[in-house]
């Protein structure tokens, strides 16, 4: 990075930012309390609220959301006249999936071979120390020259809205003339990126039922109704043959338009097995930002190990649905919910449960914060270019901002560059990529200020 006074200073913060990221990490905040305890989300919230006061920040409260989780919020004010500028993280995260199959513990946070590992450490715990480290380098180069408020968010991961909802509650709260949420990341590690389409995703629960109880296989199988059996063909009804999500009435013809995926480096991306095929049709950047993309995400049904010879009586599934800007998440929803039911055969009994769901969003990358951010990256990454480029994840708060503040510029960056592994086992952070992208973030608050 070539050498600039903000950048300087970054570097030197990047021994500390390690250690609080490491505080931050071991708190095991997965934000469904059936699997782990309150009090870990409850630690990093408070966590959280002092470093922001610890800061100078004002204001600094941790809100009751109405999903039972807490948000944190605090706010800087600026210079008198300053633009103001809304920061966005979120603390809670993923469970870890199979511990055992991570090399070093997930909340532990453990460098090897030039990365920090541990769950959150990307997706975004990490982003809030960005947002740390891009406030410390202006402090200390003349002060930060805009009114900050910072939001980290306690539920994001579980998509149940109750930051949304809360936002709703409070339009007041959150209002800004330009919104930064840090939490995606960039194309390719070390290519300065911000997302300019984000899917929304809709997750339904099917239950079917075919028996007042499970049968013998051999005293009735073959004429008893199967209701795994009959969720399998729902649930495969969801694709065509090449793999393609096909849900009757959603189409999923729209193309990418822009910076493209190229199949061999999406294959290495998503380590996909020697041998095996991607799914779908169109290029890759059309699969995953332009289209919709239905995934089974769990099956209730008897385990292998210690299962009967039973015709089953009941079965369920929960179906995840990324939906694509230009369409309706509600509607999609009922779509999906109709297709369920409409599939689900042999007269069997079946119920649909909608419970979670984000619109999808598109981002204005004409307006003057986007000018201001492509300045601060080529400053950051030198000798590259900003590039535009889809998420096919999901983001239902930015939906959620852009309708309350229709006036904001919403602007998407952060840490979850594919060698991060977000969400699967082993989770990493390149502090080469903090490191720039804090910089980014403080060269960008100079720089739109001045704008």
């Amino acid at each position: 990075m070539s050498s600039n006074p903000v950048a300087e200073t970054v570097a030197s913060l990047m021994p500390g930012a390690q250690v609080e990221l490491a505080e931050l990490v071991a708190f095991k905040s997965v934000a469904d309390f059936d699997q782990y305890p309150r009090s870990e989300s409850e630690g990093a919230a408070n966590w959280i609220a002092g470093a922001l006061r610890a800061e100078g920040f004002q204001d600094v409260a941790l809100l009751d959301t109405p999903d039972g989780t807490q948000s944190v919020y605090g706010f800087l004010p600026g210079p008198e006249g300053a633009k103001t500028v809304l920061l966005y993280a979120h603390y809670d995260v993923q469970p870890p999936l199979d511990e055992a199959a991570w090399t070093t513990p997930p909340f532990e946070l453990t460098e090897r071979d030039g990365r920090w590992y541990g769950r959150g450490a990307a997706d975004c715990k990490g982003g809030f120390i960005m947002h740390l480290l891009a406030l410390r380098a202006l402090k200390a180069n003349g002060g930060v020259p805009v009114g900050v408020k910072v939001i980290v968010e306690g539920s994001e991961e579980q998509g149940t809205g109750g930051l949304e909802r809360y936002a709703e509650q409070h339009p007041e709260l959150l209002t800004a003339d330009t919104i930064v949420i840090g939490d995606v990341g960039n194309f390719r590690l070390g290519l300065p990126t911000v997302t300019s389409t984000l899917r929304g995703m809709t997750l339904v629960r099917v239950q079917i039922d075919t028996l007042e109880g499970n049968l013998h296989s051999g005293q009735f199988g073959g004429a008893a109704p199967d209701a795994l059996g009959a969720l399998i063909r729902v649930l495969d009804s969801l694709r065509a043959e090449d793999g393609s999500t096909t849900i009757d009435g959603l189409t999923g013809d729209a193309r990418w338009e822009g910076l493209q995926y190229e199949e061999e480096a999406f294959r290495k991306d998503a380590k996909v097995l020697d041998g095996v095929e991607l799914i779908g049709s169109g290029t890759v950047a059309d699969r995953i930002w332009a289209c919709p993309a239905v995934t089974v995400l769990g099956i209730d049904c008897p385990p292998v190990v210690g299962a009967t010879p039973s015709v089953q009586a009941g079965a369920r599934a929960l179906v995840s649905l990324r939906v694509p800007p230009g369409v309706d998440a509600v509607e999609a929803t009922k779509l999906l919910q109709a297709h369920l039911e409409a599939r689900t055969p042999w007269g069997a009994r079946v119920r649909t449960e909608q419970i979670g769901q984000g619109q999808p969003f598109r981002a204005d990358t004409s307006s003057p914060a986007y000018t201001a951010m492509a300045e601060a990256m080529a400053v950051a990454y030198p000798g590259e270019e900003m590039q535009s480029a889809g998420q096919g994840g999901s983001i239902p708060l930015c939906n959620t901002l852009a309708s309350l503040y229709p006036h904001a510029e919403i602007l998407l960056i952060g840490l979850s560059e594919p060698q991060a592994q977000i969400h699967a086992v082993n989770e990493s952070v390149s502090p080469d990529e903090l490191e720039r992208l804090s910089v980014t973030e403080a060269l960008f608050l100079q720089k739109y200020a001045a704008s």
